[in-house]
């Protein structure tokens, strides 16, 4: 069976930014399971809201995985308290790596997740999911001017931070 030009189109949009997004979800998520929920169901949700039949905005899909995360870590939380039962371990891996690279990646982790999570999102989206600052802005509901200043203090922690992590 043949591949239609759509689902193709599909397809590679998928392919070009679901990394972006599964990376924007396991910061935003406790486990890597359900950071590729948050995935599938945002941009199935994007979709249903853009209605155009096109793969949607990729604002509206970072926008739509935020709120989503939101509302799955406020739901965990209650669960939590109410079975107050061990929770599955949380996910730290941001990054898919080779073992050469796992140790640059750690450090980089670490670097991020000692950011404040506003800096965090913005360095995220613009980095590794491509956005431009009006699409971040759009995204966080936030000022354009807003969204880059967070980029500009968000790198600069980081150098100091990786500064001294590499002394």
């Amino acid at each position: 069976m043949h591949e239609s030009r759509e689902q193709a189109r599909w397809r590679q949009w998928l392919d070009d930014h679901g990394p972006s997004f599964l990376l924007f979800a396991r910061q935003k998520t406790r486990s890597e399971a359900d950071a590729q929920d948050l995935v599938q169901e945002a941009v199935l949700e994007a979709a249903r809201r853009d209605k155009s039949g096109q793969p949607p905005a990729l604002a509206l899909v970072f926008a739509t995985i935020r709120r989503r995360a939101i509302d799955l870590g406020r739901a965990e939380d209650r669960r939590s308290v109410r079975e107050s039962a061990a929770a599955e371990p949380a996910s730290d891996a941001w990054f898919d790596t080779m073992v050469e690279d796992r140790e640059r990646a750690r450090i980089v982790q670490d670097a991020m997740n000692k950011l404040p999570e506003s800096q965090r999102e913005v360095i995220t989206l613009k980095i590794w999911g491509g956005l431009t600052f009006a699409e971040i802005a759009e995204s966080l509901g936030v000022p354009q001017n807003t969204a880059a200043s967070r980029f500009r203090y968000g790198l600069e922690e980081l150098r100091r931070i990786m500064r001294l992590v590499l002394i």
